[in-house]
């Protein structure tokens, strides 16, 4: 299983991201160096979004999907 998902950093910008352990990836966003270099000076980071998926190639485009959209788009999501 695959994620593709959406953090809420501390100061309130949005980062997308996939994975195929959103727990521990969500721990490296706000915990540990190999965490994206982008949460880790905007922590912490709170999970607002996710979607799952049986492929990598599915995840991933869905992340460059939402990645694409404005902040307005992104936000829908999940309020």
């Amino acid at each position: 299983m695959y994620f593709t998902y959406i953090l809420e950093c501390v100061d309130k910008s949005l980062y997308v991201g996939c994975t195929n352990n959103l727990e521990r990836r969500l721990q490296q966003h706000n915990n540990y160096k190999d965490g994206a270099h982008y949460t880790k000076i905007r922590r912490p980071v709170t999970l607002k979004y996710s979607e799952k998926f049986t492929t990598l190639k599915e995840a991933r485009r869905r992340e460059a999907e939402i990645k694409g959209w404005r902040r307005e788009k992104k936000l829908r999501l999940f309020n």
